[in-house]
């Protein structure tokens, strides 16, 4: 809402300085957008879904004034005040759903002509965001800032029947809307019709047909009331949003439709426009009741967590339109609430605007005293909690992407059967629920690498949902820079073993010894790919390099290399080990390291090699690792050759060389006879 200050000022003396009154409004709830200082102050406020009444240039100069505590000038005439004169010429309104359109009202003018919008008018205008068009058409716009309250003005000798008919549409009606377009009304759609036709679509814009124009000399000037919801799903079917539509389907004052016409036809009049030539026909079959809510004292103080001095309540909400007056018991008071506050509903309503007016910087900073002791936090986001903690230890970022995905991209990761569609998708963007939190991942990778982000570490905890129900998950997925740039090295891209040590640090975390196994995914590159199972047998997750075609598929830059990882959070939850951990005494003896090279079929996995050396070594082995794994020259295809470093200590003694010889002879035979491998 873009609010020239000279033209709030015509309604209450603000103070000059623009950038006072924006800061004023918007610790109370409107939060400034911009300010324009040449050639006009404007303040564009950004007005919540909750108050349409400040859609206007009176409901925010109403605000003004409970803000500097100045009184608020209003110059509108009372309604029906014009058409007291005239020659009795009047339109027959007729209100077929009154459900959708609890009010209309109408007048009949005799259009003057020759007259032009004057220069303060159309410089308001355009300081609001509108353009000039025409008299008419230029004092129905300003009316609706001014007011807030939209209204529409047909040419009367084009209607039909010189009648109007608030009516449901029927099927197969068209209408050719102001903006030019050809426009097919269905039923549910509420339309304003003549005797004949559809002449407007009630809330969202006028007809074509019924247009004013050079030659009109009668027009009829309507203003209404519409029920919200009918107007904004009808606004959504037809494609069409107004700046009437954004008003009425927020939530217009059913007691503003007179108010508008009369205002409007007092500018008709001083700028010699038109003349009211009837009166103003008023359909109303169900008056609004007004709402009267109580205010308690100390019920403002316990939410507020303060005192409020019980004089300043009604000084602070009478500004504001509401009608205060004292109740039977003391330190309450009954509230009316005005009918253009569709927002205040409850008394807590009302606490929040004495919150506002009383200034929200001065409630108190302090906590709510506890009754009870706090309850414990929830073992799951515990888990959570752990995993962000090491995977942005690791050194990736926490991303948050959508529950709601394309079909193509959920398909990979859903074991070939389809996803679970949801009945009303936004679009076929998100169409279906995510099986996995890789997909999301990819695309915000891929996002990253089209902005020039060279290297991307991401993960995600959140819901995945399968066949067989949902269930919690962490995912992660790094493209780039396997290590961070430094001087003193040569630059590597990752590979799977960096993320294989970052999935080992989330179970190291939880105490999980896991083992690695080699699986085949669609969405894994063959042979770069592995599940991870606890010692109890249940598959917590997979990591691996994920295939080109997905990555394709998804827009990341061809050659693009990226490896992932995706785990149960349940299941790595249920086969956390127990937190008993106990210091180890650092060793008294030395230990002695003997490296051995050997030859083992290329396909045999080093965890198999390093189960083996275990079960054949004595308790003396304390440690295994690889160091090196070579093809080429001097091994026999098919095979590779495999170099590991076996560390020996006893805790109590130095071992003798020989009791390693005897051990490593064990471990060498062990291996000849289970894999067929050969000492180098």
């Amino acid at each position: 809402m873009k609010l020239p200050l000279e033209w709030l000022s015509e309604f209450v003396d603000v103070p000059r300085d623009v950038d006072v009154v924006a800061r004023t409004l918007g610790l109370r709830g409107f939060e400034v957008a911009s300010i324009e200082h040449l050639p006009h102050a404007v303040i564009d406020f950004e007005i919540t879904a909750n108050r349409p009444d400040c859609l206007s240039v009176v409901g925010l100069a109403r605000e003004a004034s409970a803000a500097f505590d100045r009184p608020m000038r209003v110059p509108m005439p009372a309604a029906g005040a014009p058409g007291s004169a005239g020659d009795g010429r009047s339109i027959d309104v007729s209100i077929e759903d009154p459900e959708s359109c609890p009010r209309y009202c109408a007048q009949v003018f005799a259009v003057t002509g020759g007259a032009v919008t004057p220069a303060w008018m159309r410089d308001r205008l355009d300081a609001a965001g509108v353009r000039s068009i025409s008299p008419i058409v230029d004092i129905t716009n300003y009316v609706m800032i001014e007011m807030g309250h939209p209204t529409h003005a047909f040419d009367l000798d084009r209607l039909q029947g010189r009648a109007l008919r608030i009516r449901q549409a029927r099927a197969g009606e068209r209408i050719r809307t102001l903006d030019g377009v050809e426009r097919t009304v269905e039923p549910g759609m509420l339309v304003i019709a003549d005797a004949e036709r559809p002449q407007a679509v009630a809330g969202v814009m006028g007809g074509a047909d019924s247009e004013i124009g050079a030659a009109t000399t009668t027009l009829v000037l309507e203003s209404a009331y519409f029920l919200p919801a009918s107007v904004r799903r009808t606004s959504k079917r037809l494609g069409l949003k107004t700046e009437a539509s954004s008003r009425f389907e927020r939530g217009a004052d059913v007691n503003a439709a007179p108010a508008a016409i009369a205002r409007a036809a007092a500018l008709f009049e001083q700028l010699g426009v038109a003349r009211a030539v009837g009166p103003i026909v008023d359909r109303y079959p169900t008056p609004h009741e007004p709402l009267t809510l109580r205010l308690r004292s100390d019920r403002i103080a316990h939410v507020l967590g303060m005192p409020v001095d019980d004089d300043a309540v009604p000084r602070m909400l009478t500004p504001l339109g509401f009608a205060v007056s004292p109740a039977a018991s003391a330190a309450q008071w009954d509230v009316r609430v005005p009918s253009f506050r569709v927002d205040v509903q409850r008394e807590i309503d009302l606490i929040e605007e004495v919150a506002r007016h009383d200034g929200y910087a001065s409630l108190p900073a302090t906590f709510p005293e506890l009754a009870e002791a706090q309850a414990a936090p929830d073992a799951r986001t515990l888990v959570d909690r752990r995993l962000r903690h090491v995977l942005t230890a690791c050194g990736l970022s926490e991303a948050m992407t959508f529950a709601f995905i394309e079909r193509t991209a959920a398909l990979p990761f859903n074991g070939g059967t389809e996803p679970a569609a949801l009945a009303n998708p936004l679009s076929e963007k998100y169409a279906v629920l995510r099986p996995s939190l890789l997909p999301g991942l990819i695309d915000a990778a891929a996002h990253n690498r089209r902005r020039e982000g060279k290297d991307v570490r991401l993960f995600e905890t959140g819901t995945r949902f399968t066949a067989s129900g949902e269930g919690r998950a962490v995912a992660g997925i790094w493209m780039g820079a396997g290590t961070s740039p430094h001087w003193g090295e040569k630059p590597r891209a990752v590979d799977f073993y960096d993320v294989k040590g970052v999935v080992s640090a989330v179970l190291d975390a939880f105490g999980i010894t896991a083992t690695f196994e080699a699986v085949s995914r669609p969405y894994f590159v063959d042979g770069r790919a592995a599940a991870f199972v606890a010692a109890s047998g249940s598959t917590l997750g997979e990591l691996g390099q994920l295939a080109s075609d997905v990555l394709d598929a998804r827009g990341v830059p061809a050659g693009e290399a990226a490896f992932a990882f995706e785990m149960d959070v349940d299941a790595v939850a249920s086969a956390e080990r127990p937190g008993d951990l106990r210091a180890q005494p650092l060793p008294r003896f030395p230990a002695i390291v003997r490296d051995l090279s050997i030859v083992v079929d290329n396909v045999l996995p080093a965890a198999t090699v390093r189960g083996t050396i275990r079960a054949a070594a004595p308790d003396t082995l304390v440690g295994v690792t690889e160091f090196d794994r070579y093809r080429g020259a001097g091994v026999p295809e098919g095979r590779v050759s495999l170099s590991l470093r076996l560390t020996f200590r006893s805790p109590d003694r130095t071992l003798t060389d020989a009791e390693v010889d005897a051990a490593m002879a064990g471990i060498v035979e062990a291996l000849a006879s289970s894999h067929g491998a050969m000492r180098r």
